[in-house]
């Protein structure tokens, strides 16, 4: 009898610790080695990348008050107004428009190719030279210019001819 009592004390101790072994302890538990993966591991992303570098950005300009085009054409078109190709009339834009269809009919020699009035443009062959005939709004007034497809003033003297009788014309 005395052989099983032994047995009964330690086999208590052992059965505790086989049940504390197979219970899912976190004692025992040293972790996953394919948690810490570099694979499964959350992306770092650098300090430095975390946003846009704006130290060599382009400041904004004061006066936002007009488009490009319309900046551009302004500059361009009070700049030529004493030009061969050009000139300023008073008026609203799409009246003159207008107006320049008429006299551009009127004259002998020319063909309308196309027109588009919310450009302010005539498609025009004159005298064997093809160029435009645009009308855009500047602050005195219209300005009326030959231009070629490029958008530079148009050279030649088709060009220069042309725009001296609708200035005519037109009393500009």
């Amino acid at each position: 009898m005395h052989g099983l009592s032994t047995l009964r004390v330690l086999a208590i101790p052992a059965l505790i610790a086989v049940v504390a072994g197979l219970s899912g302890c976190h004692w025992f538990n040293r972790g996953n080695p394919y948690n810490m993966s570099a694979q499964t591991r959350p992306l770092e992303v650098p300090p430095d990348l975390d946003k846009p570098d704006t130290a060599g950005a382009m400041d904004a300009p004061a006066d936002t008050t007009q488009s490009v085009l319309r900046s551009a054409v302004g500059a361009s078109a009070q700049t030529a107004q004493d030009s061969a190709t050009g000139f300023t009339i008073a008026g609203e834009r799409d009246d003159v428009f207008n107006k320049v269809g008429t006299a551009l009919a009127a004259t002998e020699g020319v063909t309308i190719a196309s027109k588009a009035q919310l450009l302010g443009t005539y498609d025009v062959s004159y005298q064997g030279a093809n160029f435009l005939v645009r009308v855009t709004k500047v602050d005195a007034g219209v300005y009326v210019s030959a231009v070629d497809p490029r958008g530079m003033p148009a050279s030649g003297d088709p060009a220069t001819a042309l725009i001296a009788a609708l200035k005519t014309s037109l009393g500009g």
